[in-house]
């Protein structure tokens, strides 16, 4: 190819490039403008959900704070919310009745939100000392400092439970109490996470997990653990189960997903 016609090839590549530059920050604009305009729509809807919530409390006399905190946080982020609102009274006793209150090691609870499981563990007889939060959400985080100073409180992702709290513990748990939305999460990470839950807890604990769905958040095909369910409670909103998961001797012969 001769020099000029090198120098018109490398021109229209060049203008070819400026042309795909163009387009990509015309792409850019929009897709900003449109997260925008989403993150407008969801607050409107966020601010229209509280304040109808505000009229409900002076009309009955009652306030629904935690339940304003879980609406807002699941409408920010709705799959790493467990829950729309927080668990009833009824799920938070059923969780917390699979936990030994005499038992000697910590309870370690996944996701407390706003801390109704907490708050049922603590009525059981836990000692609130023994207690590690486990909340990513950091309004969540310093609504539980507030209500259970003596607890250890962890700010993170539970699904790096290892790393988290691999150094913390100076004892193996006795428990595990999960609010976490599991479901949410593929295969792999749900077994990952108990797996490390096993590790970090005596042999034959409790992992305790509520969820909405009629089928184990863990499926039994796994192996390496047993499984026991609570019956449904209808009186939550919505309904849930309780399903328990206890190490087995083989609970370690799973791990090409490490």
């Amino acid at each position: 190819m001769s020099l000029p016609a090198l120098q018109k090839f490398e021109k229209q590549i060049g203008r070819h490039i400026r042309l795909l530059e163009l387009r990509k920050t015309l792409i850019e604009r929009k897709i900003e403008r449109q997260i925008r305009l989403f993150e407008q729509k969801r607050d409107g809807i966020g601010k229209k959900i509280e304040a109808q919530i505000r009229q409900f409390e002076l009309k009955r006399g009652i306030r629904l704070d935690d339940e304003v905190r879980f609406i807002r946080s699941w409408i920010e982020r709705p799959l790493s919310i467990g829950a729309v609102t927080p668990s009833g009274k009824n799920l938070a006793r059923t969780m917390a009745r699979y936990v030994d209150p005499n038992s000697s090691g910590p309870v370690v609870e996944l996701g407390p939100g706003t801390g109704p499981v907490t708050e049922a563990l603590v009525e059981a007889g836990v000692d609130p000392a023994r207690l590690v939060l486990v909340e990513f959400n950091p309004t969540f985080c310093r609504l539980l400092q507030k209500r259970y100073p003596d607890a250890t409180l962890v700010q993170g992702d539970a699904y790096s439970l290892r790393r988290l709290l691999e150094t913390l513990l100076i004892q193996p748990a006795s428990a595990v109490v999960s609010g976490l939305p599991l479901v949410t999460k593929p295969i792999r990470e749900r077994w990952r996470l108990i797996r490390d839950a096993f590790d970090l807890m005596v042999p034959g604990a409790p992992f305790v997990q509520f969820t909405y769905s009629v089928a184990s958040p863990l499926p039994k095909r796994l192996g390496g653990f047993t499984a026991e369910a609570s019956e449904r409670i209808w009186m939550n909103i919505p309904p849930a189960r309780v399903w328990v998961y206890r190490k087995t001797d083989d609970g370690r012969r799973r791990t090409d997903d490490r």
